[in-house]
């Protein structure tokens, strides 16, 4: 990763400009305008990946939309992502490709209901998309909309 002493590295700095785009793209915007905007941004953002990452997001995309249809897609950072009626972020697909990391993450914000006592998994490393994996991915949705 590209750093500067001290400061935001280069692809975090990316990131954060990413997400102001974002923000602007939707200003004004409102219901199912904003929605599709939202929408549109994510399905390119999948389509924008490749390989594992691709894998991932493809196939977390289509979960999501079996298990939680309620939950708007919208990217964040630049993410694939999904929100509740409020806008807020519940789960999104971290692709290894956007930080240069060894493999994508699936994770789960504060919205989603995964609590189990005192200490919880909330990002999820994902090397493979198999049988297994998407049934966890399904479930660990189930829960997070629950």
């Amino acid at each position: 990763m590209g750093e500067e002493k001290g400061g935001f590295s280069d692809e975090e700095k990316a990131a954060m400009k990413q997400r102001a785009d974002e923000l602007r793209s939707t200003k004004g915007l409102k219901g199912a305008a904003k929605r599709a905007r939202e929408m549109e941004a994510c399905v390119t953002a999948i389509g924008d990946l490749t390989g594992i990452d691709a894998e991932v997001a493809t196939v977390f995309h289509r979960i999501v939309s079996d298990e939680a249809p309620h939950l708007a897609p919208k990217t964040f950072y630049g993410f694939p992502a999904y929100a509740d009626d409020e806008g807020k972020v519940v789960m999104f697909v971290q692709p290894k490709s956007k930080f240069d990391t060894r493999y994508p993450t699936v994770n789960f914000d504060e919205h989603a209901h995964l609590d189990d006592g005192d200490m919880w998994p909330t990002s999820f490393a994902v090397v493979a998309v198999t049988p297994g994996v998407q049934s966890r991915l399904r479930d660990l949705v189930r829960r997070a909309v629950a």
